[in-house]
């Protein structure tokens, strides 16, 4: 399937730990156009590793669907094309060359890449050639150090991509630093192919400003979904208001959908999610926060889940 720009293209941003197949097949009920997979080591997929393999898995819902991948080595990377040739229901390829993370950067991956442009340009080139998916598409920051945004975005359409995705921040700024909106602006005005804006959208409102300031063909949002998962029908219908019956279904979906992935191990890996589910508006959430960090039990966790989320909040949680 070819992305459709024609009117903005609504992303969920691919998060290490978070935006696995349970969380995505919640987000994507609430109107996301696109979902990403977690990152995914370009090496992990050439040497079939089952656990990145099993990252891969996909919700029939999710269509179309983003798989992103890390890595520079040429030979490595089109061994792990080759391999997601194989796998039906990708309609993108992402090369992350934003991930600011240290052990991926010390691998020339990620926004390592923005430090060797010539090595990110052949990186894409070798996706584009061997791809037998419908888009080709980068995730890209400002710069590494100092912002050469306009030259990376050049060479990321130069070589290839369908499309890009631009995080506001150089690699330095890492996720703290203020967003540069003014400079995604500058990148969609000298490109050709569909931009979309990141970073820091968080609200209908944000949103709303940042497609009308930058141009931008759509907008991605990453941690403002965790816990918030409903955000994109908010920007939408450009709405704030949840109910608290909603937040309970959508909490007790999410914990459902990762027990059937996961097995019972799903509960502990559902902590962090209830930790973000609970941050606001919510009597007595430090002592749930405790209460939940001690149960394995996934029956057990469902019930006290059920019974916490059963409270109505006192704040309307589109405003944090």
């Amino acid at each position: 399937m070819k992305i459709d720009f024609s009117t903005p293209l609504y992303v969920l941003a691919p998060l290490a730990g978070f935006t696995d197949l349970p969380f995505r097949s919640v987000v994507k009920k609430f109107g996301v156009d696109l979902t990403v997979s977690e990152m995914l080591s370009s090496n992990a997929l050439a040497y079939q590793s089952k656990k990145t393999l099993k990252m891969l898995e996909k919700s029939p819902l999710e269509n179309p669907y983003s798989v992103q991948i890390a890595g520079s080595d040429a030979e490595v990377v089109r061994r792990a094309v080759e391999l997601l040739n194989e796998q039906e229901g990708i309609d993108v390829l992402d090369l992350n060359c934003g991930c600011p993370v240290p052990k991926v950067v010390n691998n020339l991956a990620g926004s390592a890449l923005l430090t060797d442009l010539p090595k990110m340009g052949k990186t894409i080139e070798t996706i584009k050639k061997h791809s037998n998916k419908a888009n080709t598409s980068v995730k890209i920051r400002l710069g590494f150090e100092t912002k050469n945004h306009i030259e990376i975005a050049h060479i990321c359409q130069e070589s290839g991509a369908d499309f890009i995705a631009v995080h506001g921040r150089t690699r330095a700024g890492k996720f703290k630093s203020e967003v540069d909106y003014d400079a995604i602006r500058e990148i969609k005005e000298s490109l050709t192919i569909p931009v979309i804006a990141n970073g820091d959208i968080d609200s209908p409102k944000k949103a709303k400003w940042v497609l009308e300031h930058t141009g931008a063909d759509g907008i991605m949002i990453g941690r403002a979904a965790i816990g918030r998962p409903w955000i994109f029908h908010q920007v939408k219908e450009g709405s704030e208001k949840v109910e608290s019956t909603l937040i309970q279904a959508v909490v007790l979906e999410h914990f459902d959908q990762m027990i059937l992935h996961y097995g019972e191990y799903g509960a502990i890996l559902f902590r962090k999610h209830l930790h973000t589910y609970s941050k606001a508006g919510y009597q007595e959430a430090s002592a749930f926060r405790n209460l939940v960090n001690h149960i394995n039990n996934a029956t057990e966790m469902r019930e006290v889940v059920s019974n916490f989320f059963s409270q109505p909040y006192s704040i309307n949680r589109g405003d944090e």
